[in-house]
This record gives structure tokens, sequence and C-alpha cells, in this order.
């Protein structure tokens, strides 16, 4: 019967609504609750719910895990998937024992999001309630969810796979597997023809061969992309001995004096030295050396980066080096010689729009720096990107949390982390923050700071909801200018501005989508929060909202990542004399209120 689905699709959509409301089958009476009795739910009985997967291709199952707190026999579990705010399917399953899996087949459609309610159900009651969400989507850089991983020592395989489930639950759909190579200019160290089983990294730190291949398997398991990391234009300072010409070389004077390099700690092996990425030699002896990597590992695709703006420079000969542009001319060329995925680093968006406009990337990636610290710039960020890019590549930023403060030991500042992914994911984009820990520096295995168990579970929350919503977005949105204005009670100001909350809005197939992030009782407008000191907003109650429109409105709704783990909920709402007004139920971090016209 799958092949029916496209067509019965809005017909059995209705006709799952109408059963829902008229309670005509077993259980749906049993959980047609209003927000207030929702909110009432008692947590305790679920514990942990999970997919297989971190997306999924058009035309696969989806197996969902459910685990219990305690074994029980009695009740029911009741699941609804959801589109945007639309049930589009429902099931009741029996509870027996303390584990359940069942399977769901999605609609077919390419690149959709959905979310799945699963309610517990004990004498004729919710008690209680637990989301997640599936991405349906064949090209993960549509929508990407990008995650590290820095470590690669001799490991068991139950450590591996438990880095690799936790990255799945949060839907992490590909990795970026930093500083595993030998060397940058050999990334596998071979003796007698075959991969070492084992080698240092350029800080000394052990790489098992295995722990890689491992890893890459475990994460193509999960529907995950691998991506290899390398720079395109670095090599250690021996690298002639490796076959690297030193005439390559990009310098610090027209005269070849002092070839650039990024110092690194005396400890390590090596300083690294500049290449021209335009040199055709250096294209074709790195590319040779990708090649190989890939024959021997399954990677999917080259994580290039690079070191921001370099200054001026020269090549050997003397000519003057556009560093900027020399990115996509190496990106075009690796990819003739190496078809596989690339993901390019703009370091405080150096190279950017030449990257944007002229690779051959799967998305755009921005390192953010102190040229760019406050939340609005977050925002400029991406939307700059959609520019340079015509609204279409998405956009990843690598944006290091709690930066000094993880100097020493101690845990993530939550208000920090929430208030950085909310208005990141708001914006558009996404955040590469999640590995085997979370990134407070640009070394990846810098790990001082911890999550806490609060802050991972507000996290998932937070993951499932970027991609339940990703076609409301960033799934070719555009900004709408529809302003919203509060109430002297709670300023809303379209600038990320101290003690309001701030407000934006886009557009989306005649959507207005309007987010609404709370700065009332911020510290600091720095995203970074470098001495781990932003402090928590107070929740707010029925926030006063308007719109000045005169188009008909069909409905509002709401959902936010901070309540009832995403839910969607439609709100009252007047129009008159061309102003829209409804109230936010709540609003600690992030909330997002969807706006239907009639036809």
């Amino acid at each position: 019967m799958r092949n029916m689905r496209p067509m019965r699709k809005l017909a059995a959509a209705l006709f799952l609504t109408v059963i829902w409301l008229i309670s005509a089958c077993e259980n749906a009476s049993e959980i047609v609750l209003g927000p207030q009795q929702v909110d009432r739910i008692e947590r305790g009985v679920l514990e942990k719910l999970a997919t297989d997967k971190a997306a999924y291709r058009p035309g696969e199952s989806v197996r969902f895990h459910l685990k219990l707190r305690s074994p029980v026999s009695g009740g029911t579990i009741h699941i609804r998937y959801l589109h945007m705010d639309r049930i589009i399917e429902e099931a009741t399953l029996k509870v027996k024992g303390e584990e359940l899996e069942w399977d769901w087949n999605p609609p077919q459609d390419e690149g959709q999001g959905y979310l799945a309610e699963v309610f517990y159900i004990q004498d004729k009651q919710a008690a209680d309630q637990m989301n997640i969400a599936v991405d349906v989507s064949s090209d993960w850089g549509r929508f990407p969810r990008y995650g590290y991983l820095a470590d690669f020592p001799q490991m068991s395989e139950d450590e591996r796979s438990r880095v690799i489930d936790r990255l799945n639950r949060f839907h992490i759909n590909g990795i970026q597997f930093y500083d595993w190579q030998y060397k940058h200019q050999e990334p596998i160290r071979f003796e007698d023809g075959r991969p070492a089983a084992e080698w240092s990294d350029i800080a000394g730190r052990p790489v098992s061969f295995d722990t890689v291949k491992s890893y890459i398997g475990l994460a193509h398991s999960r529907g995950m992309k691998a991506m290899n990391y390398n720079l395109l234009f670095g090599a250690y300072e021996d690298a002639e001995k490796d076959g690297v010409k030193k005439e390559w070389g990009m310098f610090k004077d027209s005269a070849h004096g002092e070839q650039d390099k990024h110092p690194l700690p005396d400890n390590w092996a090596s300083d690294i030295y500049m290449y021209d990425p335009a040199n055709p030699e250096w294209q074709n002896y790195l590319a040779e050396k990708e090649i190989e990597t890939f024959k021997t590992l399954p990677f999917d695709g080259w994580h290039v980066d690079q070191l921001g703006d370099r200054g001026q420079l020269w090549t050997y000969d003397g000519n003057p080096v556009d560093l900027a542009w020399t990115y996509q001319a190496f990106l075009k060329a690796a990819k003739q010689q190496l078809n596989v995925d690339y993901v390019m680093n703009a370091v405080g968006q150096f190279g950017q729009e030449q990257i944007a406009r002229n690779a051959p990337v799967k998305f755009l990636y921005t390192e953010v720096w102190g040229n760019h610290p406050g939340y609005q710039n977050l925002k400029e960020v991406i939307d700059q990107n959609s520019a340079y890019s015509g609204n279409r590549l998405n956009t990843v930023l690598a944006a290091y949390m709690n930066y000094h403060y993880s100097d020493a030991p101690g845990e993530f500042n939550t208000p920090a982390i929430l208030l950085t992914d909310a208005v990141i994911f708001a914006s558009g984009g996404s955040h590469l923050e999640l590995g085997e820990n979370m990134l407070s520096k640009e070394y990846f295995p810098h790990r001082n700071l911890r999550i806490s168990p609060a802050l991972e579970a507000q996290l998932i929350s937070y993951y499932d909801f970027l991609t339940a919503y990703q076609n409301l977005l960033r799934d070719g949105t555009e900004e709408s200018g529809l302003k919203a204005e509060g109430t002297p009670e709670t300023a809303i100001s379209d600038q990320a501005s101290q003690g309001k909350v701030w407000s934006f809005s886009k557009r989306k197939e005649g959507k207005d989508i309007l987010h609404f992030i709370n700065f009332t009782d911020a510290s600091t407008m720095d995203w970074n929060d470098d001495q781990g000191r932003q402090t928590e907003p107070a929740e707010r109650e029925d926030v006063s909202v308007s719109v000045r429109t005169d188009r008909p409105v069909a409905k509002v709704w709401f959902a936010s990542p901070d309540i009832r783990g995403g839910s969607p909920q439609a709100l009252e709402f007047t129009q008159r004399d061309g102003r829209l007004k409804w109230k936010l139920p709540r609003l600690k971090y992030w909330d997002m209120a969807v706006i239907e016209y009639k036809e």
C-alpha cells in the first residue's frame, strides 16, 4: 500500500484529523488534551527515545526505540506523527516490559522534517510525553547538522558506538574527523605499502587506523557522512623529503626570503608551512595524497580548512597572491580529480564570497571570531552567506562557546549555549558544537568543560526542533519584513538588544514565521559568553504580540524547543483594523510563531 501514499496524502491527513477530533478510534479520546492539561503531565515514565538513523532517504522505514524507566504492564503508547502543526498519522501500541520498538513509513516526499509525539497513556490519561524528530532527506548538505570527532586512540567497539549513538540522537548527519591524519602532506602513514596500525598526530596524540575506520563505518550505519579534515595549503617543516617543493610555497616577501607559517607549540611535530593553493603542482601533489586516502578509508568528503586572512603574500617567483581567489580555484581542481563532497571553512568570513559563488561545496561553513562578536552578527553572517549563494546553500557556524572560561575545568554555561543556538537555528543556520564533548576552542580536543545532564536534555530538544521544523527554519525561507510589537511589560525589538525580546520574521510559501528570542535578562550581548557569565532568562507568560497585516489570517500557531519538546500549539488571535494580535503562552529562550493566511 505504500505506493498509494502520495496520492492519498491529503485525504488521509484530513481523515486522521477528523478521527482525532471526534475520538472515533480506541485511544484518541485519551489524549485530546488542551495545553493546560498537557502542562500538568508528571514526567518520569518514559526514559529514552531514539531512532536508528540521523536521516532517512525517501522510502526508508524509521525504526523507533523507546525505553521506560521501569517495567510496565498495562497502559498504551500513542504516537502522533506531525509535519509542522498537522497530524499526518497516528498509532497505538500495547506496553509490556520496559522497552518497545516499532517502525514508521514516512511520506516519500524529499527533504521533509517530522515530529513524533510519543504519549504514555494510563487510565485514559497522558501520564508522560517524549518527542523526537525525523529528517527525510537524501542529500545531507541540504539540512546539514554537523558534528565532529577529535580523539582516535585504540578504543573498544562499545566506546565508539556510544559516541556515535549519542550524536545520532542529535540527528547529526555529517561528522568532521578532526586531526586524524599523520601529516598534512601525508595523511596516512604507510609501512611496507600498507597503512600503519597507529601513528601520532601533529600534537603527538596516538591515532589508531582501526578506530578511524570503525568510526566511519559506524557513522555510515547511522546515515551520517564522514568528512576527512585537512588544510588546503599546509605541510610540515620537513615536507621536502616527502616530495613537496619549496617553489610551491607562499612567502612574506617577493624575494621568497621567508615562507609564511602558522606557529604551533614547541613540543608539537612541526609548525605549519603555507603553500599556494593555486599552484597546479601543489594541487596535483595534495590531490594524489587525498586520492590515496579515499582509496584506503571510505570517507565521503573532504573538510577543507584554511587559516584566515594571512596578509599580503607572494609566490616563489615574486607574484602577489590573491589568497581568497585561490580557494575556489583549488576546490574546482580538487573536485575534478576527486569527485567527493566538499565543505570549506571561511575563517571570519575570509574568502566566503568566492567559495559561495564559485566553489563546489555542499554548504557554507564559517568559523566565527571577534569580528562578529554579537548575537546580531550571527544572523548577519548567515544572511550574508545566503545572499552570496543566491539563497542556494545553507550555513553551519563553528562558534566556540565560553572560550576563556574553558581554560579551567567546569561546566558549560547553559544560558549562553541555548541563547546562541536559538539565534543560529532561528536565523536558518546550524552550529558545529557537538562531538565527543562540546567545542569551546578551535583546537577540538580541548575539553575542560562538561555538559551538564540538564543541558544535554535541553540540547536534544533544540536539535529535535531544528530537524522537525527544518522546512520553516532553513528551506529557502526569505526575509519577511513583518515586524512584531510588544507592550511596556515586555518590549519587543527588531534588533538584538539587551533587556528586550528580539524578534525577526521569515516567509515561506505564504506563511510568515516570527521568532522571539528572550534577552530581557541578558547580562551580555556577546554570543560566546567568554567568561561563562550569561544569565538565565526568567520565563515570561502570556506575552502579548501584535503585527500589522491586512491579509485575512486563517490561523496562528506556535512551537518552542523549551516547551513540551517542541510540540505545536494553536493560538487564539484577533484581527481588526489591520492589526493581528495574539499571546505567546510562555517564553523562556526561544519561541516560533507561524501565521497562515486564508486562500
